[in-house]
């Protein structure tokens, strides 16, 4: 045991010099006594406390420490932040300790990195939404509290196969859902990417390793293609006089099954793989921008490039600062390769993002997009909506991955989601101006307000004093700005139309010698097909309710007593919960197979229709029913990273009675008696029933989708390995039913 604790320290005393030694930006000695300062207070704090893996708690944060002053390149200041991050969250330090002893600057950001306690908005039914909205409440005074939390949620992600399975699926879905996304935001790729990876690594274990496998059984060859490409390239760039360093490396595990899972290809059907990135020492006197096009040129002169996957991100760098050039060119073998050229200065922009940006900005640089979302970020912040979840959303909209930029009238330079709208432009310029708006011009063409633009699309916005934004409008505007915008001006004219309804009701009431009670309302709401009396009064004030029955309506009998008793206990009887639920003894819930009328204790969402045999996780509702989701489900992963709380792991036993629909998609060549041998193999062989059959043929291929019900994944996968089999059929794969 003495031995054990002796290795302890030395492992902990070992990490905190390494973490003195490499970092950066901790070279004086005043840095070095600062952050041996931290790491006293820290290990006090946390003495005889144990992580799950059952190591001592002090190494997380010091491992965190590490990322954020090694691989994101932040400063002391940080470094010591990352060190106190759990000490008032998880101990008995206050932030007012923290103040006394280190000053204002680090006790502000570690109160933003420290999670809410208590009593929380009334109106949220999230207190995972509300932590990360506090969080989000420092970037108006320090980004670094998002720094050091995506530090903290990477190394939690690294130890994450410590923790049970429900947790791993909770964890990984929120990092996938907001922090991933977030990352990249920030510019931090291989923060991002990494986050990304472990998410795919816990969320799909099996898939992870397949992609994982696959790519080191491929490593050999893909080296000796990387060199066999790469040596005119590196001869050509060595004559010119440049200096450079050229590397190549395979996509991550992660963008590669998107790209599988989004184009329902094979491992072997992606030909971008990796990519050769190449970055050069800048010669003075001599613009980056022109010197990577030179770049460009000399490897286009070795290698044909592809002309649609150049993609100049030099002339127009990316909302997150990323700046480099990229193009795609036919290397040996026939074998596509993409190029990415960088300056070091973009290089580490690429790697380090915002951290990086701040460090070669100075006072004479324009506004970043980069900074111009931290400034959208800030305003969304300064009025937040009542409920956290739904500002959630709306944050999660403000991470758009892909951009467009767009021009007004007079050619200034405006970047959008790249499904922006003509009305989300409009918003973007002036929220006056998309409340008033009528309809656009865009690139002198008469367009409706939810016109899809286009990058270089010049769009100019045509308006009317009388327009009112419409509940229409929300559902096709993407940014957030606009969106909230919509919502304010609607609740608005909601509020306006109810009290103009509740005015009307009374002067009507007047005129019957009547005033407003809960006796009357209760009569009247349900009367004019009404949920509560707001509503009531918007349809009166809206003209949709006209009252003109009133006397009527009020004479009429209520049912007697003991019809109303029989409905409210019929109502009671449907949202009765079932208590057959079954827990294994680490909280798993068994979803077991009903049969007869036997009731389940748990239901299928109709959102993914998950089958047995695939990877799920169970939800508990509001009324104690628990609702089962397929892991990658986008509503799921949603309720993953806001609430949590409320998930259950959940596996199923062996399910060989009942059915569960399903659908398949199919493609290949329209040969005589193909769509017959694809039915018989169904029906006949395999005894499967079908419940529609959508395949059609033109220019000698055919494809479609069947709808069919199955027991489980096994009888699924068994149908798609025999169809595969059939002559003609080229592909099959799985698809979401949506009804």
């Amino acid at each position: 045991m003495e031995e054990k604790v002796l290795t302890e320290e030395g492992k902990i005393n070992t990490l905190l010099e390494q973490l003195i030694e490499n970092c950066s930006h901790c070279k004086s000695a005043k840095d070095e006594k600062l952050i041996r300062k931290a790491f006293k207070m820290a290990n006090e704090a946390h003495k005889g406390t144990r992580r799950k893996s059952g190591e001592p708690y002090i190494i997380h944060p010091l491992e965190v420490a590490v990322i954020v002053s090694q691989e994101i390149g932040l400063g002391v200041t940080s470094t010591v932040c990352a060190i106190l991050h759990d000490v008032v969250e998880d101990t008995d330090i206050s932030i007012e300790d923290i103040e006394n002893a280190f000053g204002k600057k680090i006790a502000s950001i570690i109160d933003g990195l420290t999670k809410i306690s208590g009593v929380f908005n009334k109106e949220s039914n999230s207190l995972q939404a509300e932590n990360f909205r506090k969080m989000l409440l420092t970037l108006s005074d320090d980004v670094r509290v998002i720094f050091i939390k995506l530090a903290d949620r990477l190394h939690n992600m690294r130890t994450l196969g410590s923790l049970p399975r429900n947790k791993q699926i909770k964890i990984s879905g929120e990092t996938i859902y907001l922090y991933a996304p977030l990352a990249h935001r920030l510019g931090l790729h291989m923060v991002k990417s990494e986050l990304e990876d472990l998410s795919l690594k816990y969320r799909y274990p099996e898939v992870y390793n397949e992609i994982s496998e696959k790519i080191k059984l491929t490593e050999e060859r893909r080296l000796h293609l990387i060199n066999h490409f790469s040596l005119p390239i590196i001869d050509a760039l060595e004559q010119n006089g440049f200096e450079f360093n050229i590397s190549g490396r395979p996509k991550s595990i992660y963008s590669i099954w998107q790209k599988m899972h989004q184009k329902n290809i094979s491992f072997e059907e992606i030909y971008d793989l990796f990519a050769i990135r190449i970055v050069f020492k800048p010669k003075e006197d001599v613009p980056e921008k022109t010197q990577c096009w030179n770049v460009y040129s000399i490897i286009t002169d070795i290698y044909a490039p592809k002309p649609e996957r150049i993609r100049d991100w030099v002339s127009t760098p990316k909302a997150n600062g990323y700046e480099a050039l990229h193009t795609t060119v036919m290397g040996p073998n026939g074998k596509w390769m993409e190029i990415q050229i960088r300056s070091k200065r973009m290089d580490e922009i690429a790697e380090r993002g915002f951290a990086a940006h701040w460090k070669y900005k100075d006072k004479t640089s324009p506004e970043s997009e980069l900074d111009k979302w931290i400034k959208r970020i800030r305003e969304t912040l300064e009025s937040p909506s009542g409920d956290a979840l739904e500002f959630l959303d709306d944050f999660k909209l403000n991470l758009f991955s892909s951009e467009i930029m767009v021009f007004t009238p007079k050619g200034h330079i405006i970047t959008l989601p790249s499904d922006a709208t003509a009305l989300d432009f409009a918003y973007e310029i002036h929220t006056e101006i998309g409340n008033k708006a009528i309809g656009a011009k865009v690139n002198h063409r008469l367009v409706p307000l939810s016109h899809i633009l286009r990058s270089g699309d010049q769009v100019e916005i045509l308006s009317s004093d009388v327009q009112k934004p419409t509940k229409e409008w929300y559902e096709f505007v993407s940014t957030v700005k606009a969106k909230t915008a919509i919502k304010n001006a609607l609740k608005a004219e909601t509020k306006n139309r109810t009290e103009v309804g509740k005015q009307i009701l009374i002067e009507k009431l007047k005129e019957l010698n009547l005033t407003p009670s809960s006796r009357i309302l209760k009569k009247l709401v349900p009367a004019y097909n009404s949920t509560h009396k707001d509503e009531l009064y918007s349809k009166i004030g809206s003209g949709i309710v006209s009252l003109d029955d009133l006397k009527d309506v009020l004479s009429k009998n209520t049912k007697n007593k003991w019809v109303r008793v029989w409905d409210l206990s019929v109502g009671r009887s449907q949202k009765k919960v079932d208590n057959k639920a079954e827990y294994d003894s680490r909280g798993t819930l068994i979803l077991r197979e009903s049969v007869g009328n036997e009731k389940s204790a748990y239901n299928l969402a109709n959102c993914c229709s998950p089958i047995p045999g695939d990877e799920v996780v169970a939800v508990r509702q509001e009324d104690g029913t628990v609702l089962v989701h397929r892991t990658d489900c986008s509503t799921a992963v949603k309720i993953m990273s806001s609430q949590g709380d409320k998930l259950v792991a959940a596996k199923w036993t062996q399910h060989k009675v009942l059915s569960y629909l399903a659908r398949i998609q199919l493609n290949g060549w329209d040969r005589f008696g193909v769509y017959n041998s694809i039915t018989n193999t169904i029906t006949e062989e395999l005894n499967i029933s079908m419940r529609t059959i959508n395949l059609h043929g033109h220019d000698g291929i055919f494809n479609g989708t069947i709808d069919l019900y199955v027991h489980n994944t096994n009888d699924l996968n068994n149908l798609i390995l025999n169809l595969m089999k059939l002559r003609g059929v080229e592909s099959v794969h799985r698809v979401d039913v949506k009804e």
